[in-house]
């Protein structure tokens, strides 16, 4: 058992638990896009980024072959990247908008960004079974980070879905039937032990190229649900624009 956010973040980045996804994250590494052939690719599980006692989690779907796989960072070096770090830093959550690569000085403000899938997946779609096989280092994550944290904003139906049975395990107590995902969404989770602080559980669509170029997920759609996960949380973000 980790017994800190450090701990985990090194733990996770030496996990070989997935044969699938163990090659094919070293075979992009090897071959790389001619745009980064001159680079040296991180091709490993890719840690959380960000404070070890954040109060709002983002919880994503998993590392891009070329940029979290890359860079060895969360949303890092990609395109869905650059939106979701613009839209933090426009709603004062992130030092800088933009997340180039893991020595840049980005620095996140009461916010920790991880995945219930650590590795590069083939075609961006992880297996039920790797989902699974994974979930040990998320149910890790929320233990370390209950004292502290207060809000999540999910992107994404597959995080949501891989969350909610790691937040009822932690100590919330998710409603019957399940809350469904949407973008937009906001829960309130109860906490298990009457001396702990509430949950607030926000859905979002993912900042995949996909939703993004298509405008089904807009940079005002995206910070107003930052901001208002940043406020349920207790930490300082500026209103989103527009």
């Amino acid at each position: 058992m980790c017994r800190s956010i450090a701990e985990l973040d090194a733990a996770v980045a030496d996990c070989f638990a997935c044969p699938r996804l163990v090659a094919w994250r070293e075979l992009v590494a090897r071959e790389k896009r001619a745009a980064f052939r001159d680079q040296t690719y991180w091709g490993r599980p890719v840690p959380g980024f960000g404070a070890a006692d954040a109060r709002m989690l983002i919880v994503g779907l998993a590392p891009a072959a070329h940029g979290g796989n890359r860079t060895g960072r969360m949303f890092t070096g990609d395109r869905s990247g650059d939106v979701l770090f613009a839209a933090l830093h426009a709603v004062g959550l992130a030092s800088q908008p933009t997340a180039t690569s893991i020595d840049d000085g980005m620095r996140l403000t009461g916010v920790r960004i991880t995945a219930p899938v650590h590795c590069a997946p083939p075609d961006n779609k992880p297996t039920s079974g790797e989902r699974d096989r994974c979930r040990h280092w998320l149910d890790t994550e929320l233990s370390l980070l209950r004292p502290t944290l207060r809000s999540v904003v999910v992107l994404g139906a597959f995080g949501w879905q891989a969350l909610l049975p790691v937040l009822s395990d932690a100590g919330w107590i998710v409603p019957r039937p399940r809350p469904k995902f949407g973008h937009g969404t906001h829960v309130e989770l109860a906490p298990v032990e009457i001396d702990r602080r509430p949950l607030h559980l926000f859905g979002c669509y993912h900042v995949s190229q996909q939703n993004t170029f298509t405008g089904r997920l807009t940079p005002a759609m995206l910070e107003a649900v930052l901001s208002d996960a940043a406020a349920n949380a207790g930490i300082g973000a500026s209103p989103p624009h527009g």
